[in-house]
């Protein structure tokens, strides 16, 4: 055998094999490796979508999470308003209410000493009767002496 025609004869087969594969074998490989690379590129590129997704999202949050603690401050204040005002009022009518009574009482009081000068003027005026009559050594008719009574009464 001949070491040239063998040489020959592997280069020719070479050949061929290195044609059918460029031919054959090559492009569906190819193929599937760009598939495979277009695969790859979409999930990395949706995955920075999603990551800029969550980042909106997150701040989207942050913003919504500030804004209710605004609105929970606002209420806070608005509810420690309307209790001082309650209490402010509670006040208001507590005070007035102590007026009214305060001044019943004093009503009350006025109308006793009243009543009570009235009883004591008709006691002296009964004493001062039975006094006189201590001193007379007789007896007055009350019924006839109502005017005398009365003016004593007044003098009282």
């Amino acid at each position: 055998m001949n070491l040239n025609a063998t040489l020959f004869v592997q280069f020719g087969v070479f050949f061929i094999l290195a044609v059918f594969t460029m031919k054959f074998i090559w492009p569906p490989l190819m193929n599937a490796l760009d598939e495979r690379a277009k695969k790859i590129a979409d999930g990395l590129a949706a995955a920075d979508r999603g990551r800029a997704e969550m980042q909106a999202a997150e701040k989207r949050v942050q913003a919504e999470l500030a804004g209710a603690r605004d609105e929970g401050q606002k209420r806070i204040v608005d509810a420690e308003k309307r209790a001082a005002l309650i209490v402010e009022e509670a006040k208001n009518t507590a005070s007035a209410e102590a007026a009214r009574i305060i001044a019943a009482a004093k009503a009350d009081a006025e109308n006793q000493v009243t009543k009570a000068r009235e009883e004591l003027r008709d006691q002296v005026a009964t004493l001062a009767v039975k006094g006189a009559e201590q001193i007379l050594k007789r007896e007055i008719n009350a019924s006839a002496h109502a005017d005398l009574l009365n003016q004593l009464k007044t003098e009282l």
